[in-house]
């Protein structure tokens, strides 16, 4: 009799109607992946036996992208998946809605921490390396001293030297007064050791063809010492030729005009770009890399998946870089639960790299992936696998009503 393939085929469909439901469920889950069950025919000789079930594999596809409004939501934009560290084992997800505890790791929901490349000695990110759990901490960024400052001049050739000077008055380092003549001047704001703003005025006063002599002031304060004098000229198509790159002035400042709890301010000033030309005398360009301290207010998580530090005086450092790994058969992966999985000899061996390099998507930040579960085709392939149930149930109440008609033979 046939009751063995119909219960075949009863076992097969509920096995579907669990895959199907356990889809459904997870319709909402970031970052699952559907499966679909797949079945074998068993056959004993030329005499079919029902079926089995042969395989459960999971869809792979990537989801839809969503918007969200948290920065430490993550999603992959192509290939890849997150690697954590959990309970001592690293498995991985594509779901990337993490959170920052109060020690600095970023974990997910589960607690996981996820993982990537730290920083070397100099803390730039350093890349290649054994993978590793990141952590953010929270120390304040100290204060650092200008040593660069570079700034883009034009200074008007029409000046006449000694003609229509303006003047200043100010403070001698060792005492006293005196007053600077000049035709230009421009202001810009340093940094000492101490991350205290210093500013500083540069008195430019033509002084012959295509000479202009320059004098450093801070905070109102003079080096008569003639130390932070300088002189810059042009070529006569109005191009700079000296101050040049690898010749620049260097500014001294020392702590006794700095209050003296602070080191020597000393900084180059770089004016390449600077011209002469017949037109007013402007400040175009003015960059400096001194800062004040800062504390940390917040993170943000970069396409390459480089953590970037973000502090109150406006710098940013990076803490370290997220990590991707890649399986040539990702179908071999072992469901591990939380939406994460466990690498096995079917899936093969990781390849971790940065995100957006090679077959590694990219990392968007304030976004999730959604679970790849189809709806409408899960809800189609349920009403096929209820028939499927009811034909085979259908097939043992006539198998059934067969052996009942025989028994009753007299």
């Amino acid at each position: 009799m046939g009751f063995s393939q119909a219960l075949s085929g009863l076992n097969a469909a509920a096995s579907k109607l669990d895959v199907l439901g356990n889809n459904i469920a997870n319709s909402q889950t970031v970052g699952f992946k559907g499966a679909d069950m797949q079945f074998a025919d068993v056959y004993a000789g030329a005499k079919g036996l029902g079926t089995r079930v042969s395989a459960t594999l999971q869809n792979f596809n990537a989801g839809n992208l969503e918007a969200t409004s948290r920065n430490l939501d993550l999603a992959i934009s192509g290939e890849g998946f997150y690697r954590f560290e959990q309970g001592g084992e690293v498995v991985y997800s594509r779901n990337g809605q993490l959170s920052l505890t109060p020690g600095g790791d970023l974990i997910n929901s589960q607690g996981a921490r996820i993982m990537g490349y730290g920083l070397n000695a100099a803390g730039a990110v350093q890349t290649g390396g054994q993978a590793q759990v990141l952590n953010v901490p929270a120390d304040e960024m100290p204060a650092s001293a200008t040593t660069d400052v570079a700034t883009t001049l034009n200074l008007d050739s029409r000046e006449v030297v000694g003609d229509e000077l303006s003047q200043v008055e100010v403070n001698n380092l060792g005492g006293g007064t005196q007053t600077l003549d000049y035709h230009y001047s421009n202001n810009f704001t340093v940094y000492d050791s101490l991350g205290n703003p210093c500013n500083i005025a540069v008195y430019y006063e033509k002084t012959g063809a295509n000479t202009w002599d320059a004098k450093a002031v801070m905070d109102g304060v003079y080096d008569e010492s003639t130390a932070n004098d300088f002189t810059a000229t042009f070529n006569q198509n109005g191009t700079l030729a000296t101050p040049a790159v690898g010749a620049m002035p260097q500014i001294t400042f020392d702590s006794a005009a700095l209050g003296g709890d602070p080191e020597d301010l000393v900084f180059e000033l770089d004016l390449a770009g600077s011209t002469q030309f017949g037109n007013e005398s402007t400040n175009s360009a003015l960059t400096q890399n001194g800062f004040t301290s800062g504390a940390l207010v917040g993170i943000t998580i970069e396409s390459d998946g480089t953590i970037m530090r973000n502090y109150a005086n406006e710098q940013s450092r990076p803490a370290g870089q997220i990590a991707l790994a890649y399986f040539r058969n990702p179908e071999g992966l072992k469901s591990a639960g939380d939406n994460a999985w466990t690498a096995t000899a079917a899936s093969g061996q990781e390849l971790v790299g940065t995100p957006g390099t090679g077959q590694l998507g990219s990392v968007e930040s304030g976004a999730i992936e959604t679970s790849n579960v189809d709806m409408a085709q899960q809800l189609v392939d349920m009403i096929v696998s209820q028939r499927a149930y009811q034909a085979n149930s259908q097939t043992i109440k006539t198998l059934d009503e067969v052996l009942q008609t025989a028994i009753n033979l007299r």
